[in-house]
């Protein structure tokens, strides 16, 4: 009935494949896709990865992921960016990105940085960045603002004449507005990918 030692390599597969095509494949794809040639064998993988909470059964009899299904393994020590820590391949919880970066799902968003006037707070062109839609601001908060009519990523300042928007790259120069600022979202994180 299919390997239960694998099942984490079985829920990988189904992972790439749910990355690939958004959606779970049949269970007749599942037992190709995982060398199973019976179809109890995939039976059994499937109960097995529901009572774990991976999966489960949509009301039209479809295989679902659930939010677990998304979660990936969080190693139990930090990565220096110095020295080098000793390699330990432990991994003691799970991390869902969502659950990391969002707390407000109805009122985040995701926009994608185009340009390089923030390159010295860490945000490059092509990032996503992660902006929970708020009307209000801290002064020192990355927020999307609407100044002028047209959107843009800065830092919120305030001087002696007001509020205005702070670039963090020495090549751009501070945006005061000049009919009007509106706080669209601040910055809550930052996705960026490497390939």
């Amino acid at each position: 009935m299919g390997n239960p030692n694998r099942d984490n390599e079985y829920l990988g597969k189904l992972q790439d494949y749910y990355a690939d095509y958004r959606s779970l494949p049949s269970y007749a794809v599942i037992g190709e896709m995982l060398g199973m040639a019976s179809k109890s064998a995939v039976s059994a993988l499937v109960k097995r990865l529901m009572l774990a909470g991976f999966i489960e059964m949509t009301p039209d009899k479809r295989l679902a992921p659930t939010k677990r299904f998304f979660e990936r393994e969080l190693a139990d020590f930090p990565v220096p960016a110095g020295l080098p820590a000793a390699a330990n391949d432990a991994m003691s919880e799970a991390l869902s990105i969502d659950d990391y970066l969002i707390n407000r799902p109805s009122a985040t968003i995701t926009i994608r940085v185009r340009g390089e006037s923030m390159i010295e707070a860490g945000i490059h062109d092509g990032d996503v960045a992660i902006v929970e839609k708020r009307p209000a601001a801290r002064v020192g908060d990355i927020v999307v603002a609407i100044i002028d009519g047209e959107y843009t990523l800065k830092e919120l300042g305030r001087d002696k004449q007001g509020f205005l928007l702070l670039p963090r790259n020495p090549e751009f120069q501070p945006i005061r507005p000049r009919e009007g600022l509106e706080i669209y979202g601040v910055l809550v994180g930052l996705v960026r990918k490497y390939r």
